[in-house]
């Protein structure tokens, strides 16, 4: 059976478009001041600067179903050839050019073949790849990083998050989210988040019995 996720929005998709433009100008707000130093610093994406996963929503935001699929088609499948080819499309020639280009996108509604929940989904946990990095912090609105737990402990597009937790219960102690049964995992919803998409930084934010077995799935 299709999952629904992979083909449609949810019902309350105009809110989920709402609060990634409120994730995106709050991102944009946060970088105003960096150096042209900070904006090499290493991200929590492997091999990627925070300037490069800045560019990498650009591209995220920019990018609709016919130019996604043109882009797989040119690049002959590689997956990660077209993420670097619409990275590189997006970061322009100065850091200045590259927040721009981003601040452009702010309200955009353009978004390859995902559900607008997984947008914010990448918006958020990109977000963090490039504020942890720099000391940055960002306290997230409780509902919306508790509709995104709910998204990611639910699947594995785009990420693998599902097949991280499986066998742990997870449970939130700054709002109402909790999945699973297990050794239990607790924390922040965002550092939640962040775990089970494979950030294993986050784990020093955690406490419970399974922390180590989630901090061993994301070493592995």
């Amino acid at each position: 059976m299709t999952d629904p996720a992979l083909t449609a929005d949810r019902p309350h998709g105009t809110g989920v478009w709402s609060s990634i433009h409120a994730e995106r100008a709050a991102l944009a707000a946060d970088l105003a001041g960096l150096t042209d130093e900070q904006w090499t610093t290493p991200s929590l994406c492997d091999g990627l600067t925070v300037r490069e996963v800045l560019a990498h929503l650009t591209a995220g935001a920019s990018l609709n179903t016919v130019r996604w699929l043109a882009g797989v088609i040119r690049c002959r499948f590689d997956f990660d050839r077209q993420v670097a080819v619409r990275l590189a499309e997006q970061l322009g020639a100065t850091p200045g050019e590259t927040l721009d280009r981003f601040r452009r996108v702010v309200p955009s509604t353009t978004k390859p073949p995902l559900p607008a929940i997984a947008m914010l989904g990448e918006t958020i946990v990109h977000g963090e790849d490039i504020r942890r990095p720099l000391g940055i912090r960002r306290d997230h609105p409780v509902d919306v990083v508790t509709e995104t737990a709910e998204y990611y402990r639910g699947t594995d597009l785009v990420v693998v998050a599902k097949g991280r937790i499986g066998g742990l219960r997870l449970v939130a102690d700054d709002g109402p989210f909790t999945t699973g049964s297990g050794p239990l995992v607790s924390g922040p919803t965002l550092a939640l988040i962040m775990a089970m998409t494979g950030r294993a930084a986050y784990c020093d934010d955690l406490e419970g019995d399974g922390v180590e077995l989630l901090r061993g799935r994301l070493s592995g």
